[in-house]
């Protein structure tokens, strides 16, 4: 009888451990985070990420949050609202994550707010902003869905001040893409705040994702003798029609939103963009920003893009909210997250609306391209 005993310790103890919930005794905190890794997005999307990852390190070698060390896991949504949702999924089902940050796309978060509102897992996006990605519809709020970036009607006014009161211009023309619910609420914002100054709509073009050819819709923008084109687009389709504007000799001013910035840009479009436009997050050669500029740089030998930084923000408003929240408890982080105050991070100061979710009191930079470089032009007042 002894022996038997014996015998089956090693089994009894086995089955002890394995009916402890996960992560009872665990040393780290589960993050987890999604993207484009792939596809037309990788590069906003491998930015994203990587600052995110960039900013855990540094986090964990300051000694973890709670005494414990972060563990992000990542996926590749492949810039596809399916691939998303199922990554997503995954992260809460699976891999057991209190809390997920990510992505660059509104129309990736709108999809995926409705599976953390179910599972009571807070979400931070990075970049997404269409303002359904808080708030669906009046008056309905998504409890467990943040953001670290500003909203699509604060950049359309920011860009319409801009066009109108320092380019002087009084025509503007619209290039738009009808299936993005970024581009459509940009092109909105925008043209609302236009025609409230004063502004005239000379076209109003849209064209379909996965269109090149933007001949046809060029071609009216050009009889329409706008001063400006509004083009809140990504910037594969910035290239692709800038060069195809130039071609047809439109000599009108471009202008666009946070879809632009990317080096991809400067390397496809060449001088087809010279003297452009955008709204944009902040500024990458701010002071502030350098030394984790650096450091990015020795890691991932390539330099920051917006996205970077404002994947870094973002982590950076998770490891306040778990902090201040005493636990890593996915209800207690959600619970932090809105109230959010004064926290200081590399494109402003974030202060969460309770009602919206939303960083209130984040300024907008404009940049514009020259010599086939992005140069800051001027900060706005920040959004109210």
């Amino acid at each position: 009888m002894k022996t038997s005993m014996v015998w089956l310790l090693p089994a009894l103890a086995l089955f002890m451990v394995s009916c402890q919930p996960k992560g009872a005794k665990s040393d780290t905190i589960k993050i987890g985070s999604f993207g484009s890794l792939s596809g037309d997005q990788a590069v906003w999307g491998q930015a994203d990420i990587q600052g995110q990852k960039l900013t855990v390190e540094q986090i964990n070698q300051a000694g973890g949050i709670l005494g414990k060390k972060l563990e992000l896991i990542t996926y590749d949504d492949k810039g596809d609202q399916l691939e998303a949702v199922n990554a997503v999924k995954r992260l809460i089902n699976e891999d057991k994550v209190v809390a997920v940050v990510g992505c660059n796309s509104s129309g990736r978060n709108i999809a995926v707010a409705p599976v953390v509102e179910a599972s009571k897992i807070p979400v931070i996006s990075t970049f997404a902003t269409n303002p359904r990605v808080t708030v669906p519809e009046p008056g309905k709020l998504m409890q467990y869905t943040f953001r670290a970036c500003f909203i699509d009607p604060y950049a359309g006014d920011v860009l319409a001040q801009f066009a109108f009161n320092t380019l002087k211009a009084k025509k503007a023309a619209l290039l738009y893409e009808i299936s993005s619910d970024y581009s459509v609420g940009m092109r909105d914002f925008f043209k609302q705040s236009w025609q409230k100054m004063g502004g005239t709509i000379t076209a109003d073009e849209a064209f379909k994702t996965g269109d090149v050819d933007f001949r046809p819709q060029l071609t009216k923008i050009k009889e329409s003798k706008p001063d400006v084109i509004i083009m809140p687009i990504l910037y594969k389709e910035v290239a692709l029609s800038a060069k195809q504007a130039r071609d047809l000799g439109i000599k009108a001013t471009m202008l666009g939103g946070d879809g632009w910035p990317s080096s991809a840009l400067l390397e496809m479009a060449g001088d087809a963009v010279e003297g452009s436009y955008f709204v944009n997050h902040g500024d990458v050669d701010a002071p502030n920003v350098q030394d984790w500029r650096k450091s990015y740089k020795d890691k991932y030998q390539k330099d920051i893009e917006i996205n970077s930084i404002l994947g870094h923000d973002a982590m950076m408003m998770l490891k306040s909210a778990i902090e201040r929240a005493g636990k890593a408890d996915p209800q207690a982080i959600r619970d932090a997250l809105e109230t959010t105050k004064n926290l200081q991070v590399f494109t402003g100061v974030i202060n969460v609306d309770p009602a919206t979710h939303n960083p209130l009191g984040k300024a907008a930079s404009i940049i514009t391209i020259k010599d086939k470089k992005f140069v800051f032009v001027k900060q706005f007042e920040p959004a109210k």
